[in-house]
């Protein structure tokens, strides 16, 4: 096992990260740009080091600065979260390069799984299920496209290859408007992402956003840890996540949780990662794979009782899975709300100092968070400052486990979505289960949000 882990990241996720070492008896390095000097995991790490200003690209994108950090303070690992470098292959390259172990996929993994196309194909080899669209990137030819375009049936939806976070990509829905799309988000996919490649699916009218967890050692051994719902989403932006998937049969599941594993094995895959679908009338479709561990894991961690962060550095380190696929159960029900510091309406972020900050608690509660009374909220990173996950024997418990979290939960100076969440949690439709991911948008518009 390590004696010490560089934590390559920032917020709650290094916090969780730094938990899980201490847990295993491994002592944490930080790094932290100057916006970040006063935050909680920088004053409860075993060391901590500043490797620059605020913004990111001077900081917790800098690789030099990041590994000169590793190698100054003697440790052995590097975590990156998630965000940031997590996904970067140059970055785990040039970690393991390094003589250090990057705590993540290989570099091939992360470098295939990255590019949208490699991905569907990879998927297509392994038998997992895909959206219907064209076998690879998109030809030159407008003629070739629109061919394309007629065999799958509209409406389509152009897609960059090396895309994410729910950008670079264009719903089309007339053969019209087909060619002008496709320029226009190649040119915005070589501006975004440097990889001008697009490619093309059938764009599903309602679907739920369904993902898979899995964790794969180097002894070929992978196993997948039950499914997230995700559907409760603004501008592909997830915003609530719960575990398991209401309403979906647990045979269908299982047997999409097995390709999933199976896929693992084949291409050699090691760590965790996530299989992302989309589930419509009683299909999955895959659309990506995270090759880092997920903002939502903890639903998953809820209901399983496994730490999949530990899960990753005991794999990193060379250890096998401590359990099969058979061991792994699924007990009772979670619910996460991401806790943003955002204007509840406008959606605009609400940067600034919490002058007051109460957590919820009691059964069955679990807020995994770096704020604290008198924390600086930076502007110059993702507006989360938290989340708040329960977990009950049933759903119903559950979603009332998470209003009275909701309502005890406080905090003052910012604005948060915390309002919103509240409203989502009596809603009788989410209460209902199986919203589909363009439901929070007509939830939205239909409250005049």
């Amino acid at each position: 096992m390590f004696k010490k882990v560089l934590i390559a990241n920032r917020g709650e996720i290094a916090l969780r990260i730094q938990r899980a070492c201490r847990e295993l008896g491994i002592k944490s390095v930080v790094v932290y740009s100057e916006a970040d000097r006063d935050a909680k995991y920088v004053r409860l790490a075993d060391e901590a080091v500043c490797i620059g200003p605020a913004p990111s690209a001077q900081s917790y994108l800098s690789m030099p600065a990041i590994i000169a950090t590793a190698e100054v303070t003697d440790a052995e690992a590097i975590h990156p979260g998630y965000g940031f470098l997590s996904e970067n292959a140059d970055f785990a390259e040039r970690v393991e390069r390094s003589g250090f172990t990057f705590i993540g996929p290989t570099p091939e993994s992360i470098r295939m799984m990255g590019d949208k196309v490699s991905a569907k194909q990879a998927m297509i080899r392994a038998g997992v299920p895909c959206v219907p669209g064209s076998e690879g990137a998109l030809p030159e030819d407008p003629k070739e496209i629109i061919k394309i375009a007629r065999t799958v049936g509209y409406p389509v939806i152009i897609k960059a290859a090396g895309g994410g976070g729910g950008r670079g990509m264009r719903v089309v829905h007339t053969e019209a408007a087909l060619v002008h799309a496709v320029q226009t988000t190649r040119a915005e996919a070589g501006a975004a992402f440097g990889n001008p490649e697009v490619y093309m699916e059938k764009f599903l009218e309602n679907p739920r956003h369904v993902e898979i967890q899995i964790l794969a050692d180097t002894f070929k051994n992978a196993v997948w840890l039950g499914e997230r719902d995700c559907s409760m989403q603004r501008r592909h932006q997830k915003i609530i996540e719960e575990a398991p998937a209401p309403g979906i049969p647990r045979r269908a599941i299982e047997k999409v949780g097995d390709r999933c594993a199976a896929a693992c094995k084949k291409m050699g895959y090691r760590g965790a990662g996530t299989f992302e679908f989309l589930y419509e009338n009683g299909e999955f479709y895959f659309i990506e794979m995270n090759t880092r561990v997920q903002v939502e894991h903890p639903v998953t961690e809820m209901v399983t009782g496994i730490d999949i962060v530990q899960q990753q550095i005991k794999i990193a380190a060379g250890e096998k899975l401590p359990f099969t696929q058979r061991q792994i159960e699924m007990r009772g029900h979670a619910i996460e709300c991401r806790i943003n510091a955002e204007d509840p309406v406008k959606f605009v972020p609400s940067p600034g100092r919490i002058t007051m900050w109460h957590a919820p608690g009691g059964p069955g509660v679990r807020v995994d968070s770096h704020a604290y009374t008198n924390y600086f909220v930076p502007p110059n990173y993702d507006s989360m400052i938290g989340k708040i996950i329960v977990h009950g024997d049933t759903r119903e418990q559950a979603l009332a486990r998470m209003r009275i979290a909701l309502s005890e939960t406080v905090v003052e100076g910012i604005q948060t979505n915390i309002p919103l969440h509240r409203e989502l949690m009596a809603d009788a439709k989410f209460i209902e289960g199986g919203t589909s991911i363009h439901y929070l948008e007509g939830w939205m518009a239909a409250h005049k949000r």
